[in-house]
């Protein structure tokens, strides 16, 4: 018994010199040193090493060990909840104009926009293929008919998003240039930073972007148009994230 207790004493003065994780492997060798390593002082003397303020104040309900265990590790992400939203409840307003002249107008159905193009139109590149089959989440509309737009000249766009749950309105992209045409993976591309309800006044800084979605015609100042995608892939890059992108809207 007094060599029990003995190897006791030796332990207890031996593991608050250790660091957190090898007092965590400490617990796993037998009872007496998990019940010796489970004591709360020897949490605190591991603790005091790392964050040395924390011991200058009663914890508030918090064991020494659980918030060793909470925050010393990697926080894993949380799960989103499921979102309040459904593309079933949204209606899309997208407008087009080349030189102040309007060449594409349509309300669009969410759950149109969100199905997207089945049978991609022949004669895209392949580079184009590629994108409409990654993984990013991103609504797509097929143009109908197509239309033509002149190299150079001046295209914008703008995009409004209707609620039929609450019968608001909200603006995803107001008047925004098509200031970049890639022509190799066959998409001009828009943006616009995103206006957020005042009830989330910290998030800011995050764009919507429109495409054009084109193939070749053979005329070099000239692309035909096929479709037109919108994405957020700056914040979201799955369906439920854009949901709740849209939700935090200024709703009007």
């Amino acid at each position: 018994m007094t060599k029990d207790w003995s190897h006791g004493e030796v332990l207890k003065a031996l593991f608050p010199l250790l660091d957190g994780k090898d007092l965590a492997s400490c617990m796993l060798v037998c009872r007496q040193w998990r019940d010796i390593a489970k004591e709360d002082y020897v949490w605190k003397c591991i603790c005091a090493k790392r964050w040395p303020s924390i011991c200058r104040r009663p914890l508030p309900a918090l064991s020494y060990f659980k918030l060793f265990k909470t925050f010393s590790g990697n926080q894993r992400p949380q799960p989103l909840l499921p979102p309040r939203l459904s593309f079933n409840d949204l209606e899309f307003y997208i407008d087009l104009w080349s030189e102040k002249k309007l060449i594409f107008s349509e309300a669009i159905s969410g759950s149109m926009l969100r199905t997207g193009i089945k049978n991609p139109p022949p004669g895209i590149s392949d580079i184009l293929k590629v994108h409409l089959d990654g993984p990013d989440y991103k609504m797509i509309v097929q143009a109908e008919p197509r239309f033509t737009i002149t190299l150079g000249s001046t295209i914008s766009v703008s995009v409004l998003v209707g609620r039929k749950d609450t019968n608001q309105i909200a603006c995803i992209v107001r008047d925004s240039f098509f200031d970049y045409v890639d022509g190799s993976a066959f998409r001009a591309l828009a943006y616009a930073y995103l206006n957020f309800s005042p009830g989330h006044p910290f998030i800011s800084e995050i764009r919507a972007w429109v495409s054009l979605l084109f193939v070749a015609n053979g005329n070099d100042n000239a692309i035909d148009v096929f479709g037109i995608e919108i994405d957020f892939c700056d914040a979201a890059s799955k369906e439920h994230e854009v949901l709740w992108l849209l939700d935090m809207l200024d709703w009007k």
